[in-house]
């Protein structure tokens, strides 16, 4: 018996031994050669999808199916990759003894994982075979498929043809709503101005207008009448130089019925600019170029479109703001931002297009009012869905119950209408031109609910943690990310929906046929998958991304997702979320890298088990209902956390264990007790925001440590006390990268000496809610960066406004809270030169206000509130020109009967909140 045993030992088990031991001890070298094939796959799928943009819909369906099965593939190194990293790499790798025995018994205890790992790389390796046999067999097609698609009419010259068949379609058709007052604008800079040759630029994104615009300008007869020569240029994403400049010398040449120059076909580009030149010279001239894509086209053509001093002028129309910065030549240059057609101006357009064929109709009927509004308010403004809509329409039978059908199938009707796939194309041109960088963070967009405004910092940061974003020398990733959604607004894919005073994004969205389009690339490239309580499905193959509109009855969709795939959680719900539900979230989706929790309801379990999710790098808790005051100790084993935002919750205690996260970049929470790492802060020398911390009684060893965080660039401290001061001073001094600096006092009646700080050379805002030794400290009046300044319980004896009128970039003032103790405010002639908006509120003494004739040039809204003993409108309010809009809150009834004067002229917006 004994005998069969160790010969089954040695027949059996010790070649299945050594198998295992050589799949498990080769998983380096393994993993070293998936890594790679990740690159080649990468560069392949950029490429392919560059292709595939050249092809459009004409991409071999086995080729496409190909492409997906590699792409799923990448995705699943991308997983094992996380695994490795947590399983294998993370252990000691110091020669010592002790070392090498913690190395050994690591490896024991990581056994199985180390298994599952190598398995996983040899199927993969497997399956990426089979998928290369593949590659094989339709590698001659796919040669073919591209080549062609690169040569023929229907690749991108195709895409472009049907772009400007859609705008010149529809140019008539939208050509007498909504255009009055630019193309008014426009004409007035092409027949005024200087001698000077003048560049005008409209930029919009597609299908507002920019062609329909430029046609009515370019035909207008006054236009006509006043140049010489005049040529009408569609240049599109595609062109030859040689062949513009050819054709735009024909048409000056028809334009005036005269023959081209013999030879025009064989001249280089020299040759023509030369002779265009020539012919030119004292000529005036009107181009328009329509439809321009690269920033290089003006520099390649501005010596044969020459200023010759004979008031000639270039129109050009772009959907890319860096398009127009690139063809800037003069100050007398002109840009033209188009907008969307107010609601008033859609529904005209509207009705005029869905009661085109009936003349029985004079006017919407009554019942077809709101389903109308309904129907125009989806277009948001968009004139060339507003036509295409309207003309679909004007086909169906004019009746409440069609409309509304159509109004709440809109979205599939996009898919199924020829005229309407039109418009989604059209959209989808300026999203196949984006560089590969930008085309995840555009479709990012898709993941929020429609119409939702997105904050720029919330998204900048989950692109960052998404592996989007792409270091370069000399900037963080946060001030590339920036960059991205600039010229994603800048090409006119991202609308801004508001700023800050200084002109940067604050919140954003995309239009909602954009929108549309990208849940089309949702579906093609498994980018993520919406789960709503209308969901009957989801999409087949690996999803990366799942974004819940609902926390109920979706254990059914959420099971037939392999979740272990699955790297970004988004709830846009109000729903309890079920126990059950958030505690499958740690044990089902360990891969997770965003976590965003923003304004959901009723948390109550998840914090149990966080140290599951090891791979997370944003986590937010914002605005959720939670149950507990105390972040859980686990939170120290989320190493690569990059961003955690707990603000308005309950959590203000945050523990010690936090101090191991060597990669925070971003706390954000109000009033955050930071007691417990006293000695430890100072090693996370990662973090560039830290807001709201209150310091309390004992926080000196916290603010000296501080000062220790050389990387920050937001700070807010609340709770400050007098002995803080010092070393306060000291530990800001060391911050050279601050950008936004907030210090708020525990009381209001101990003066806190901060004169003794240097001026952070970066900072822009300033918040200092504190006691000042009487007088704004000298360090403020030199940070010539500075744009927002909030001054409150200041207790200022003097004038605060003669030390702060020469600030050069100062955009928004806001004294409030007893800043300042005096009875009256003078703004003196010259000063204040940048201020945009100004703020009074709480000075319990101020009874005038001065204003100089040439103070507050740049004003737009003035604001006071509960000023009780200012009776009277300032004095000088009439010199501010630019002035907008008055605030009013809690002011006292003289002051009220005072201003009631300028309410009855239209030059100022007056707001009223209530009077005391």
């Amino acid at each position: 018996m004994a005998d069969m045993a160790v010969s089954f030992a040695r027949d059996k088990l010790l070649p299945l031994i050594k198998d295992e031991a050589y799949l498990l001890w080769n998983v380096p070298k393994e993993f070293a050669d998936i890594k790679n094939e990740l690159e080649y796959i990468q560069a392949f799928l950029k490429d392919a999808d560059r292709r595939a943009t050249t092809e459009g819909d004409n991409t071999n369906e086995g080729i496409k199916t190909w492409v997906k099965q590699l792409r799923e593939v990448a995705f699943r190194i991308e997983d094992v990759t996380d695994e490795y990293i947590i399983y294998v790499e993370q252990q000691s790798h110091d020669p010592g003894c002790v070392a090498l025995l913690c190395e050994f018994v690591h490896f024991i205890e990581t056994l199985l994982q180390r298994h599952q790992v190598a398995s996983e790389i040899q199927d993969i390796k497997s399956s990426l075979s089979g998928i290369k046999q593949k590659s094989v067999e339709y590698h001659f097609q796919t040669q073919t498929s591209f080549e062609q698609g690169s040569s023929s009419s229907g690749g991108s010259q195709g895409a472009q043809w049907l772009d400007h068949r859609m705008n010149s379609r529809y140019r008539d058709e939208a050509e007498v709503v909504g255009f009055e007052a630019p193309k008014d604008e426009l004409i007035g800079w092409l027949l005024k101005g200087p001698e000077e040759r003048i560049i005008i630029s409209v930029v919009g994104m597609g299908g507002q207008g920019k062609t329909t615009l430029a046609s009515r300008v370019f035909n207008n007869q006054m236009v006509i009448k006043h140049f010489d020569y005049r040529a009408w240029i569609t240049v599109s994403q595609s062109y030859n130089v040689e062949g513009l400049l050819r054709d735009m010398f024909k048409k000056f040449c028809k334009d005036k019925r005269e023959n081209p120059p013999t030879g025009i076909s064989e001249m280089d580009r020299d040759s023509l600019i030369e002779e265009m030149r020539n012919y030119l010279q004292k000529k005036r001239y009107f181009v328009v170029l329509d439809d321009v894509w690269g920033v290089q086209l003006w520099g390649q053509i501005a010596n044969a479109l020459f200023d010759n001093k004979s008031r000639s002028r270039i129109l050009i129309t772009t959907r890319k703001m860096d398009v127009v910065n690139s063809c800037k030549c003069s100050p007398f240059d002109h840009v033209h931002e188009l907008k969307p057609l107010t609601q008033e101006k859609s529904l005209e357009l509207f009705w005029k297009k869905a009661f085109q064929f009936d003349s029985n109709v004079k006017s919407c009927p009554h019942e077809l009012m709101h389903i109308s509004s309904e129907i125009v308010k989806k277009c948001k403004g968009l004139p060339l869905a507003i036509v295409a809509i309207g003309g679909l329409l004007s086909l169906r039978k004019i009746n409440l119950f069609e409309w509304e059908r159509f109004c709440h199938n809109l979205s599939s009707e996009l898919e199924r209408d020829s005229h309407l796939i039109g418009i989604t194309k059209i959209l989808g041109f300026s999203y196949d031109d984006l560089p590969y960088y930008l085309k995840s963070c555009l479709l990012y967009f898709g993941i929020y609910p429609e119409d939702f405004e997105v904050r720029s910092k919330r998204l900048t940061r989950q692109w960052i943690a998404e592996g989007f974003v792409k270091s370069e020398k000399g900037k963080t990733l946060e001030e590339v990310a920036e960059q991205y959604l600039t010229e994603l607004v800048n090409r006119s894919l991202v609308q801004v929906s508001s700023s800050t005073i200084d002109g940067k994004i604050r919140g954003c969205r995309v239009h909602d046929l954009l929108r549309d389009m990208i849940l089309k690339k949702f579906k093609e490239l498994n980018f993520c998958q919406h789960i709503s309580e209308d969901d009957e499905q989801v999409s087949s193959g690996i999803i990366q991304r799942l974004s819940l509109s609902t926390a109920t009855n979706t254990n059914n969709l959420m099971e037939s997702i392999e979740s272990s795939h699955v790297r970004s959680l988004f709830f846009f719900t109000d729903e309890e979320i079920t126990e059950q539900f958030e505690k499958s979230i740690v044990t089902n989706y360990k891969r997770l890298k965003v976590l965003d929790f923003e304004d959901a309801h009723q948390l109550s379990h998840f914090l149990g088990n966080l140290e599951n999710l090891i791979h997370l790098k944003y986590l937010s808790f914002r605005k959720t209902e939670v149950e507990w005051g105390v972040l859980p100790e686990s939170i120290g084993k989320l190493q690569n956390l990059e961003t955690l935002n707990i603000r308005h919750t309950r959590i203000k205690i945050i523990p010690k264990e936090i101090s191991n996260l060597k990669n925070l970049r971003h706390l954000l929470g109000n009033k955050m007790s930071l007691i417990q790492l006293k000695g430890v802060l100072g090693g996370m020398t990662s973090l560039q925001t830290l807001r709201e911390v209150e310091i309390g009684d004992d926080g000196v060893e916290l603010i000296v440590e501080l000062g220790k965080l050389r990387q920050l660039r937001n700070l807010n401290l609340a709770g400050i006390k007098e002995e803080h001061g010092s070393a306060l001073c000291s530990s800001l001094n060391e911050m050279q990268h601050l950008e936004k600096l907030v210090i708020v006092a525990q009381t209001t009646n101990e003066v806190i000496d901060v004169s003794f700080i240097s001026s952070p050379p970066k900072l822009q805002k300033l918040y200092l809610i504190l006691k000042l030794n009487k007088v704004v400290p000298q360090w403020v009046l030199q940070l010539h960066n500075l744009v927002d300044l909030f001054l409150g319980w200041s207790y200022l004896t003097d004038d605060p406004l003669e030390s702060l009128q020469n600030m050069p970039n100062l955009m928004y003032l806001k004294l409030n809270y007893w800043a300042y103790e005096g009875e009256s405010l003078n703004f003196q002639n010259g000063g204040f030169k940048k201020l945009k908006e100004l703020y009074c509120g709480e000075l319990s003494n101020l009874n005038s206000i001065v204003i100089d004739k040439g103070a507050l040039n740049s004003l737009k809204t003035l604001k006071f509130c509960s000023l009780r003993k200012l009776k009277k409108v300032p004095s000088g309010i009439d010199h501010l020109e630019k002035l907008e809009v008055i605030y009013i809150w809690r002011m006292s009834a003289e002051f009220q009967q005072s201003i009631a004067p300028y309410e009855r002229q239209e030059q100022w917006i007056i707001k009223h909140a209530f009077s005391f």
